[in-house]
This record gives C-alpha cells, sequence and structure tokens, in this order.
C-alpha cells in the first residue's frame, strides 16, 4: 500500500485537497481492518474482502448508507490505481455494491434565517470586516468555501454585481450574482485590506496576517468562535433555501451555487424535518 503514490495519483487527475483527504483516510480504515482481520496489510484489492468488509462497516460499525458507499468509492479509486500501475488486472468492485438510499425528503437546512442574521451580526460587532465580508459572501452567495478562498481581486466586479468561480467543484467556471449585502461588505473590507501586510503582492481577496491567502483552519476557527451550529456547508444550505423561497427559480439557484444536478437543488423546497414532523402531527 503506498498512499503516497496514490495521492499523486490523484493529484494527477485533478482531484482536490479535501477530495484526496478523503480517499487516503478511507483507504487507511481500509487497511485497519484488513490488518486486525489478517493480521498483515493488503496488496490488491480482492472481492471477498470487500464484500467482509462492507458487511462489517453495515452489522458491527452500523455505518449509514453514504458512509459506506463512500468508502466503498474510495476503494475502487484505489482499485483503477493498482490496475494503472499493473499491480493487479481486474476490477473487483461493482456498481452495484454500494447500498441503494432513498431520496432525501427534508430539506438539508438546519438553520434558519434569524440564527445566520444573528451569527452575522456577531461577526459585524467583533469588527473584523474582512471576516464579515465572507461570511455575508458565503451566506448570499452560496459558494463553497473553497471557492471563496479561491477569488482573485481580478475575478470581481463590483459594479457589475458579479464574481466569477474560476476553481468549481469538477474544474467548471460559472459566473455568480452579488446582492447589495456583498457588495457593500466587500467594499468596506477593501478600505482596510491594504492595512494587512501580506496583501501586498497577493492576488487574494481574502488574506491573513500571516498569508497571502486565508486557509480553512483559520475559518473553521472563526465559525467555530461564533457558533455552535453554523458551518460553511450550513451557509450554503442556507442560501439554497432562502433563495428558493424569496423567489428565485430552481435553475437559477442551480447555476449560482454550482450544482451539477437540478435535482440537488430541489431538495432544498421541501420542508425541513421539523416542518415535517409537525405536517405528520395533523394526520
Amino acid at each position: 500500500m503506498d498512499i503516497e503514490e496514490f495521492a499523486n495519483f490523484l493529484k494527477n487527475e485533478n482531484k482536490s485537497t479535501n477530495t484526496i483527504k478523503g480517499y487516503i483516510a478511507d483507504i487507511r480504515d481500509y487497511n485497519k481492518w484488513f490488518h486486525e482481520t489478517f493480521s498483515k496489510d493488503f496488496t490488491i484489492i480482492i472481492r471477498q474482502n470487500i464484500l467482509e468488509y462492507k458487511s462489517y462497516l453495515q452489522n458491527i460499525k452500523r455505518n449509514n448508507a453514504k458512509t459506506i458507499n463512500h468508502k466503498l468509492s474510495s476503494l475502487l479509486k484505489y482499485n483503477h490505481y493498482l490496475v494503472y500501475k499493473n499491480i493487479q488486472k481486474e476490477i473487483a468492485i461493482e456498481n452495484n455494491d454500494k447500498i441503494k438510499i432513498q431520496l432525501q425528503y427534508a430539506s438539508p437546512t438546519k438553520v434558519t434565517e434569524t440564527e445566520v442574521k444573528q451569527f452575522l451580526q456577531s461577526i459585524l460587532e467583533s469588527k473584523n470586516l474582512r471576516n464579515y465580508a465572507l461570511m455575508v459572501f458565503l451566506a448570499y452567495t452560496g459558494l463553497r468555501i473553497s471557492e471563496a478562498l479561491n477569488i482573485k481581486m481580478d475575478d470581481f466586479d463590483l459594479d457589475g454585481k458579479e464574481c466569477i468561480i474560476r476553481t468549481g467543484k469538477g474544474d467548471k467556471q460559472r459566473s455568480v450574482m452579488l446582492n447589495s449585502k456583498v457588495i457593500t461588505a466587500v467594499k468596506e473590507y477593501l478600505k482596510v485590506r491594504s492595512n494587512i501586510s501580506t496583501a501586498n503582492g497577493s492576488n487574494y481577496l481574502f488574506v491573513s496576517r500571516k498569508n497571502k491567502k486565508l486557509d480553512r483552519t483559520t475559518v473553521n476557527r472563526i465559525f467555530k468562535k461564533y457558533s455552535n451550529s453554523i458551518t460553511p456547508h450550513q451557509l450554503r444550505h442556507f442560501f439554497c433555501t432562502n433563495a428558493l423561497e424569496k423567489g428565485m427559480l430552481a435553475h437559477e439557484v442551480a447555476n449560482q451555487a454550482g450544482h451539477s444536478n437540478i435535482h440537488t437543488t430541489l431538495l432544498y423546497t421541501n420542508p425541513d424535518k421539523k416542518k415535517l414532523i409537525d405536517k405528520m402531527e395533523r394526520l
């Protein structure tokens, strides 16, 4: 098992850093199970082992279907890597090995508009204009956190109310619209951005005092400081629900958020779990 070479294989496929970390974590989990079972590391992917591992995840670890399917996808990718390296010839994992999941009905959004506004207000009151601009950007554009942190100074046009996302999921480029909340927050941040030493020579919009580009670790600390429930991904969920409730069409939200499948966007038209339970109680 050569994790470093596998990581390079994934990099050559233009996989993101987070995707690579996920694959590697899953491969290490499988090797841990394999070593505990057979007292050695695995070298090739054998179908019977995979089926035993799947059963272990289902019945012993009690992992949910989504987690199991992710691990199987990672192992399939490693299987392709082994074939590419001529370490083995056969693909041992089949598509129907994954567990079928009924489409989720309840909306994935778990935070209310009031909670988001309170969160943004707390950051505004901290007087950190960079943090506030970033959070407003996430809440009112639907960007992934990686997309927001990769925005460069020549990617946005505040007068034209538009921003180009050049590093979208799947290397897809798209344009997103900016509302007045985002534009105002960014303009106020730009007034003080030049006071940050690392901003000199940095092409990135969001910089830190230590680096020319704000990193996810720092962002995660900001979120944890001001909320126990709101995350970058929850702000993305909030945007999709909020946009649909305020009258945007599903395909408009899909384009803004960078959804490759309109069915992903349509999930946000469903009620949240609490509202769904309330409706069930009326029966």
